[in-house]
C-alpha cells in the first residue's frame, strides 16, 4: 500500500491521494500551462501568446480546470471589456515540488 492507496493490483480509488494529484494533472499541456504561472499570475491572452501553437479551446478547458480543482484562482476585473486573470492559489504552489520531481525523473528518464 502507498501512502492511503490501495493496492496496485485493486481497481483505481479516486479518494487515493496519488489519484486525487493525477486527476488535477489530466490531459495534455496541463504542465506547461501551469508552468506558466511560476512567473506569477497571467491573464489569457498572455497565456495564449506564452503557448502559441495551444488552441484556444484547449486553454479553456485546462483553465477551468485547474481552477476547479483549486489551483488556479480566476480574477475578474470589472470594466469593458472584462478582464481576466489567473494566479496560483495556495495548493497551487503546493504544486510546484510534485511538478518539479517529476520534471527531474523525466530528465533522469532513459529516452524510449
Amino acid at each position: 500500500m502507498l501512502g492511503g492507496c490501495p493496492p496496485a493490483a485493486a481497481e483505481p480509488d479516486p479518494s487515493c491521494p496519488i489519484e486525487i494529484t493525477l486527476a488535477v494533472l489530466k490531459g495534455r499541456w496541463t504542465p506547461l500551462v501551469f508552468g506558466e504561472f511560476l512567473r506569477g499570475g497571467r491573464s489569457y491572452s498572455e497565456l495564449a501568446r506564452a503557448l502559441p501553437t495551444l488552441s484556444d479551446k484547449v486553454l479553456s478547458e485546462r483553465l477551468a480546470q485547474l481552477t476547479s480543482a483549486g489551483v488556479l484562482e480566476r480574477r475578474r476585473t470589472p470594466g469593458w471589456p472584462p478582464r481576466v486573470s489567473y494566479e496560483l492559489t495556495e495548493r497551487g504552489r503546493n504544486l510546484i515540488p510534485v511538478l518539479a520531481a517529476l520534471r527531474h525523473w523525466g530528465a533522469a528518464a532513459p529516452p524510449s
